[in-house]
């Protein structure tokens, strides 16, 4: 009786052992994949101008300025366009989140509201990366972002401080 008892008990210490390394394993991958998905999200995409904006750098508060509609003209008076992507779209969603912190929810509220009680606009919304990079190159004071593969020489990277 005792030896099948021994028996029994490594057992289930071993499947207990190999049950809690299989749980730790399948933690730390899921821990390195959300770090890897925040880098890619983080290191793919950009703010971009029109070329004839002058700024090079933003702060966060103007950006989330701009993106609120609340600041409307450049340093030089040039008229600030914003170009938006759905709020359904994932690089709208990492934007809003990462570089504006907050959700595509609340800049939609905060734009349905200017709307809605005539003291402004909405931004434009385009309906791909490629329109939002052709109509950025062409529209003077254009604003808005692209994943890093679709940039090109007709848009300006500004740096966010």
């Amino acid at each position: 009786m005792n030896l099948f008892h021994f028996s029994l008990q490594a057992q289930f210490s071993r499947h207990c052992f190999l049950k809690t390394r299989a749980c730790l394993c399948f933690a730390l991958t899921l821990c390195l994949w959300v770090v890897a998905v925040e880098v890619r999200a983080n290191d793919h995409y950009e703010i971009v101008t029109n070329p004839g904006v002058n700024e090079k750098t933003l702060s966060v508060n103007s950006l989330r300025s701009i993106f609120s509609m609340r600041l409307k003209t450049w340093s030089d008076g040039t008229k600030i366009r914003v170009f938006v992507l759905s709020d359904e779209d994932q690089l709208h969603q990492i934007v809003s989140k990462e570089k504006l912190n907050v959700f595509p929810y609340q800049l939609r509220s905060t734009w349905d509201r200017l709307v809605f009680s005539g003291t402004g606009q909405a931004p434009i919304k385009v309906n791909s990366s490629e329109e939002m990079l052709a109509r950025i190159a062409t529209t003077p004071g254009a604003i808005g972002y692209l994943w890093r593969a679709n940039i090109n020489e007709n848009v300006n990277v500004l740096e966010i401080k």
